[in-house]
């Protein structure tokens, strides 16, 4: 038997025990070096453990408050520092965001995700009033519901719960050692501490990243240690390939999509390092042809953002999305699909599983593989 085959074995025979949060940069170093397609078999073999591979979970984000946001963050079109052609807003009306809702609902997305572009909340009490009152509404109509509102206290995270949040988004953009070449308004620790709030208020966690920012590969190697050596994964990491705005500092600077085989081997690497999170193929998606999209898929993706916009810039369509699917054999993730079945396996349902007796069963067959 060759050395490759005795390490696939052994690679499916530990693929249930993978979720671990003590990954060192090394380890992850070598997982995301490795052979291209060997890379990808082993993180399409880890995700079939967690995950049930034909489905895909349809997102919609829609910015409620846009433009005129303090923060410097260098590719971002709603900050006020620069010069991008984005009208400041004030907040949308509840009625007006229940109809985006109900259309993105109709359209086959079961996550509604809402961004508004400001710091923080602090000073912000009706309007954060209004806020938790349109999630509300949107779990109303049974879906789950994602916000992103910039950072928080525990106790604005604990009022977030209380009216339904399902998650809350707060990336961390890149490596602890690039981020400073993009944010300075903000620190790497504050970002981090916006999500022990989050922890703390029992909320789930979506973070993740952007590619193309004009990191290294080390960098992309820093932001998933960052991530998965979390004291809880995310449930959810958006996997974001930067959209270039022009105007924003790096979008006169980046005139080319990330290539493509960096955002496979990080979403691959992505799926290893965090078995049991979403994996979600986020801002970008339309720069990448369907065969691409159907690979990031194939390596542990397993969401993707789907309407007229991400926020300000553009977004792949339902209708694209919809044959799409068809033609790869997918079907949508149902809202909270992954919370049936996952008590069992979790009692305070940290993470989102899928259903345990389809873990059972593709655990008693990579014991059968390793024992071969």
């Amino acid at each position: 038997m060759t050395s490759f085959f005795r390490s696939q074995k052994r690679f499916l025979s530990s693929a249930t025990n993978l979720v671990r949060n003590n990954w060192t940069r090394e380890e992850i170093r070598e997982i995301y070096k490795k052979p291209l397609l060997n890379l990808v078999y082993d993180a399409a073999t880890v995700h079939r453990q967690f995950h049930d591979p034909s489905k895909i979970q349809q997102c919609t984000l829609l910015s409620i408050k846009t433009g005129g946001c303090t923060e410097d963050c260098g590719y971002c079109a709603q900050s006020s520092r620069y010069s991008t052609g984005v009208k400041a807003t004030r907040l949308m009306k509840k009625d007006e965001v229940l109809e985006k809702a109900k259309i993105a609902k109709a359209k086959g997305s079961t996550r509604f995700c809402m961004g508004s572009a400001w710091r923080d909340l602090n000073g912000r009490t009706r309007t954060f009033k209004n806020i938790c009152d349109i999630i509300k509404g949107v779990r109303e109509l049974d879906m789950e519901v994602c916000v992103t509102l910039g950072m928080l206290n525990d106790q604005q995270a604990k009022e977030l719960k209380e009216a339904g949040l399902t998650a809350y988004n707060h990336n961390v953009d890149t490596s602890r050692e690039y981020y400073s070449k993009i944010i300075t308004t903000r620190t790497y620790d504050d970002r981090l501490n916006t999500l022990g709030s989050l922890r703390h208020a029992g909320l789930k966690v979506c973070s993740g990243g952007i590619l193309g920012l004009g990191e290294k590969e080390e960098d992309r190697i820093g932001l998933i240690h960052t991530l998965s050596t979390l004291p809880l994964h995310p449930e959810s990491v958006p996997i974001n390939a930067l959209v270039p705005i022009p105007g924003t500092p790096v979008g006169d600077k980046v005139k080319k999509p990330v290539r493509f085989t960096d955002l496979l081997r990080t979403v691959a690497t992505a799926r290893i390092c965090m078995p049991k999170s979403i994996i979600r193929f986020s801002a970008g998606r339309m720069q990448y042809s369907e065969s691409e999209q159907a690979f990031t898929f194939l390596a542990g993706a397993n969401s993707v953002f789907t309407g007229d916009k991400m926020l300000t810039t553009p977004a792949v369509t339902w209708d694209e999305d919809s044959q799409l699917f068809h033609k790869w054999g997918l079907e949508g993730l149902k809202s909270f699909e992954y919370e049936d079945g996952s008590s069992a396996q979790n009692e305070d349902k940290t993470f989102t599983l899928p259903p345990k007796q389809r873990l059972v069963e593709q655990e008693k067959q990579a014991e059968a593989v390793a024992t071969a």
